[in-house]
């Protein structure tokens, strides 16, 4: 699920809602898994826990469907049956489909509410016809650390063009993504790594020149296409770092 900010001043202030769409955790971009209460007829529900920089821990619930047009309301439901959020159906990016039909991510962020409880959450999906369809997803109420650590660290300036970016492990991620920025182009997203299992990232050759000024960021996630979890349970992101290259 990525959509990239399109400045890094704005993630300093305030984070866009939308973050995870459009990289290789994209919402409904996962293959069905047999048994998997996440996915129906309608479409596909999962619900992160977010650790931005900025704001307090929130929830990000989101629906992803190709059923967009005949969609009247999904509600989110509490694992005791009572209402978190009804998705603003006005509120959504589209995924534009090369093989398949476009998809449309309704998705929102509320902070977690002091009485949040690990369970099942429930999206409840009413067609236009009058169907109803129920999801399920199930929420462990735990905040993922942001990463710390990273090399080069921020405002350095390296005497030559690093072969690769590293970071401390984060506690109880899994997998990590990271964005890099060319600050002289008008902070041009220029790389979107794909899921690394380990705290590093290998550059690719030419990505960064001489005389350069970036700016990156790491998505840490705890899971991947988890079938009780969804595509991940808890969510990560850090401050931008920058860094030059003489």
């Amino acid at each position: 699920m990525t959509i990239i900010p399109t400045k890094w001043p704005a993630i300093r202030s305030r984070l866009p809602a939308l973050l995870l769409l459009g990289c290789s955790c994209l919402p409904g971009a996962r293959a069905a898994i047999p048994g998997d209460t996440h996915s129906n007829a309608a479409g596909f529900f999962d619900i992160h826990v977010c650790n931005w920089p900025g704001r307090s821990p929130f929830f990000m619930p989101l629906f992803s469907t190709a059923r967009f047009n005949e969609v009247q309301s999904i509600e989110v439901l509490t694992p005791g049956g009572e209402l978190l959020v009804a998705l603003d159906l006005e509120r959504y990016r589209t995924i534009k489909g090369e093989k398949q039909a476009d998809k449309r991510v309704f998705i929102q962020q509320l902070d977690v509410p002091p009485a949040a409880v690990d369970g099942w959450y429930t999206a409840r999906t009413r067609l236009a016809n009058g169907e109803e369809y129920v999801a399920r997803d199930y929420v462990i109420v735990h905040i993922l650390p942001q990463a710390s650590g990273q090399v080069p660290a921020d405002e350095e300036e390296v005497a030559a063009i690093p072969a690769k970016l590293s970071w401390d492990p984060v506690p109880g991620a899994g997998f990590y993504q990271v964005f890099i920025r060319d600050l002289w182009d008008d902070s041009k997203l220029i790389h979107t790594s794909k899921l690394l299992t380990q705290p590093e990232l290998n550059l690719p050759p030419g990505l960064l020149q001489s005389g350069g000024n970036y700016s990156w960021i790491i998505h840490a996630r705890d899971t991947n296409n988890h079938i009780l979890l969804g595509d991940f349970n808890h969510g990560s992101l850090n401050k931008p770092v920058s860094f030059s290259v003489q």
